[in-house]
């Protein structure tokens, strides 16, 4: 609530009405449900639809609000419990990170590389990367968000849901890449803003766009060379606080 442009973020998107009271309050006056124990099978079913699965986080509003300034003890601690419930849900181990909030710190570099994580996708940016922070050298690519996410558009210069769509279209076809990466919000494009969602992926495949995976987008990336750059803090317009991105070439 007191983060940095919150407050214009529920003025524009109607959070309260998007996610309900309950759902605002988890992890705060609420203690957070536990999703991997109620709502496994649906993960699994997702999983044995050929969908691609990965770990996010364990708590999200303790990682998003404490990951940036937590020491190696901490981090290590959430990071684990993220692993071992995804283990718990899915039976085997997980092969890609994407950080809550696209918030982290540079033991979550050297956390990636220690349980052998293929690929991140932790941060904003323009395209893969190796990343580091301060004296870490990440081993782990980084295959960043690309694309503003529909809560980052709508309000915005008068949008509304059709018109946030309309500008991912409009940007996933301009830029100096043809390979973008979308974050999506299963509580928000899966719910109120579905009709929209499936609008932009109607157009994306009239406009002869392929629909990947991460898993193959990776396979894909690794056959160029992927240069090394700097992880740096900054603002997103639309987005509350700052977030990780990809900064200057090393």
């Amino acid at each position: 609530m007191f983060r940095r442009g919150f407050l214009g973020k529920v003025r524009r998107t109607s959070v309260v009405e998007h996610y309900g009271i309950r759902t605002l309050l988890y992890g705060t006056l609420l203690p957070g449900p536990r999703i991997d124990r109620r709502g496994g099978a649906a993960m699994r079913a997702v999983r044995d639809a050929g969908f691609e699965v990965g770990v996010h986080c364990h708590d999200h509003v303790r990682w998003q609000d404490g990951v940036a300034q937590a020491d190696a003890a901490w981090t290590r601690r959430e990071f684990v419990r993220a692993l071992e419930a995804f283990q718990g849900v899915f039976g085997t181990a997980s092969r890609s990170h994407a950080a809550a909030g696209w918030q982290l710190n540079a033991q979550v570099l050297t956390l990636e590389r220690e349980f052998a994580l293929e690929y991140a996708s932790d941060t904003r940016g323009s395209g893969p990367f190796w990343p580091t922070m301060g004296t870490v050298q990440g081993q782990c690519v980084q295959l960043p968000t690309t694309l503003p996410t529909f809560d980052e558009l709508i309000g915005v210069d008068g949008r509304d849901a059709q018109g946030a769509a309309l500008e991912i279209l409009r940007l996933s076809r301009a830029g100096a890449t043809d390979t973008h990466v979308f974050t999506l919000h299963a509580e928000l494009e899966g719910q109120k803003l579905y009709p929209q969602f499936e609008y932009l992926l109607r157009r994306w495949r009239e406009a002869g766009l392929e629909l990947t995976s991460m898993h193959d987008y990776h396979e894909q990336a690794k056959r160029s060379v992927i240069a090394r750059h700097e992880l740096v803090f900054g603002q997103v317009e639309g987005r509350s606080g700052t977030l990780a991105a990809q900064g200057a070439l090393q």
